[in-house]
């Protein structure tokens, strides 16, 4: 008895410590924003299941009044996209609250729309000149590949020719570098500038330095002309690119360095975005919709510069949590044993190690499970992932109290006089063949359409080691090797080496998935399919 509540104390102990070392609020730089405000911030209003990308989707004013209200005590500036679902209304309601409208002219390679943009921006431009303080002609047009150079630069003389106030276009700064007869006809060169979508991602500790260097290598290409960086701005959540890691405090970090620095410098920025955008997701996956510097949903900021800020605010709710799965994963175990007492000591350590991972990546999992899961597919693999980071170690540590043997998936799948009778064998098996179904899912995924694919790392190592632990500790099995768990193991082992090599050794993220989907291969490849006795 003493053993057991020796193991569990200390694994509440661990379990309280991680949690509170990954949650504590990181100390960032003060920041040297004047009037403690940024100079503009990019600016969309669609909210929850709003979406530009549908034809129907049209924001009240309102909504728009609500969130410019915010956003004026943050900046002086906001820069829109397009005129379309509503948009119009931007610039009167940014007039009554006193804010600078860079205006965006959205260009496509549909005509008949640009032609209907165009006339728009035209009238607005012309009736709200003292609120619009410029115009930007298309928005990566030239990256999406839709229009040529010598379409853009007659659509901005058309409109410099229409509107009192300075004409730009927007685009990736090395589009500007490969396109530069369009700087004759923009009264100003708008770069856009994104650290961790470079084809070399810049880690968050950099980004700003990134920034800086980049602005003046289009300085040195446009020698006199005005440069605005009409973006940059880091993603809070989402999937690693090599060394650069979306969270709430990176982010914070790489706006207070580039704001900190475009003050010092005396240049101009723009920050990508105001609010998140969950629309993007369907794009650019789980990061594409976590810019903003408010939330999407409560509409609240998310950091204030130059404070601290934490990567996970909720965690103390989380480490209860945790706390109350490891007093679970122990009281199942007592429970299982046909003889509490008799256990071995080496179960009830294994017992404690369950209890610790899962109650330090439960909850990490959900946490993540929330912010991935994109659509009714995404919801039903994140539900799963969740219950295998809280199932898995409730199951695992009862089985190796036990003691009793599992069969191979043949024999769990297979005949009705096959499968085991005992509920446990039963959950367990249950338990281990989704998370082989939801490992294979990932490793593929990752393998043939990895960009935009998130790694969900927590969970699938809470739900791994119980399942480690069991064929380490657990009865000596006998028999043969199943053939669903020879292929499984090899898709898995063959997936793990060429996530490591695709993503570089730089992605932590990619690094621990890929060593939880070779735990799972090796406890694939240990199992044996004999029956329960």
């Amino acid at each position: 008895m003493r053993l057991p509540l020796s193991v569990l104390a200390l694994a509440l102990l661990v379990v309280v410590a991680a949690w509170w070392s990954i949650g504590a609020p990181v100390r960032l730089p003060a920041t040297h924003a004047a009037d403690g405000k940024v100079e503009c911030l990019s600016y969309a209003p669609f909210r929850g299941a709003q979406s530009p990308l549908a034809p129907g989707t049209r924001v009240e004013r309102g909504q728009i009044e609500e969130d410019l209200a915010r956003l004026a005590a943050v900046t002086k500036c906001i820069r829109t996209y397009s005129i379309t679902h509503g948009l119009d209304q931007i610039p009167a309601v940014a007039e009554q609250f006193g804010l600078k409208v860079i205006l965006g002219l959205w260009l496509s390679s549909d005509r008949a729309k640009n032609k209907a943009e165009i006339d728009g921006v035209i009238a607005l431009a012309n009736r709200y000149p003292h609120v619009i303080s410029a115009i930007v002609v298309g928005n990566e047009v030239l990256l999406r590949g839709e229009l040529s150079a010598a379409d853009i630069s007659q659509i901005i003389r058309t409109v410099r020719a229409a509107v009192p106030m300075p004409v730009t276009y927007a685009d990736v700064w090395e589009f500007w570098l490969r396109n530069r007869a369009l700087a004759a006809d923009a009264d100003f060169i708008t770069i856009h500038i994104l650290p961790y979508w470079e084809d070399d991602p810049i880690p968050a500790h950099a980004a700003g330095a990134h920034v800086e260097a980049i602005r003046q290598k289009v300085a040195a290409a446009f020698p006199g002309r005005d440069i605005l960086i009409g973006e940059v701005g880091w993603p809070s959540h989402g999937r690693m690119r090599e060394g650069a890691l979306p969270s709430p405090s990176n982010q914070a970090r790489v706006i207070n360095d580039v704001v900190t620095r475009a003050a010092q410098r005396g240049y101009r920025v723009n920050l990508i975005e105001a609010f998140d955008q969950p629309w993007k997701r369907a794009l650019e996956g789980a990061v594409g919709g976590y810019w903003g510097l408010f939330s999407g949903s409560s509409r609240e900021p998310k950091f204030v510069l130059g404070k601290p800020v934490s990567d996970h605010p909720y965690w103390v709710w989380q480490a209860l949590g945790g706390v109350a799965l490891a007093c679970f994963v122990f009281a199942a175990a007592w429970l299982a044993a046909k003889d509490a007492n008799r256990v071995p000591s080496v179960v009830w350590i294994a017992v404690g190690l369950n209890a610790i991972a899962g109650g330090v990546l439960s909850g990490w999992a959900i946490e993540k499970g929330m912010v991935e899961s994109l659509g009714a597919g995404g919801a039903m693999r994140g539900a799963a992932l969740g219950l295998l980071a809280v199932a898995a170690p409730i199951a695992g540590s009862a089985l190796l109290a036990r003691g009793d043997r599992l069969p191979g998936f043949a024999k769990l799948l297979g005949a009705r006089e096959e499968r085991p009778t005992e509920p446990l064998l039963r959950v367990a098996g249950a338990l281990l063949i989704l998370l082989t179904l939801v490992a294979v899912q990932t490793a593929l995924g990752l393998v043939f359409d990895p960009r935009y694919r998130d790694f969900p790392f927590a969970a699938l190592t809470a739900a791994s080691v119980p399942f480690l632990l069991y064929r380490w500790v657990g009865p000596k099995e006998e028999g043969g090797r199943g053939l669903a768990e020879t292929v499984a193991a090899w898709v898995l082992a063959l997936g793990a080496a060429f996530i490591v090599l695709n993503e570089g050794f730089a992605n932590w993220q990619a690094l621990w998935l890929a060593a939880s989907l070779l735990a799972l291969a090796l406890i694939l490849a240990r199992g044996r399919d004999v029956q329960n006795s």
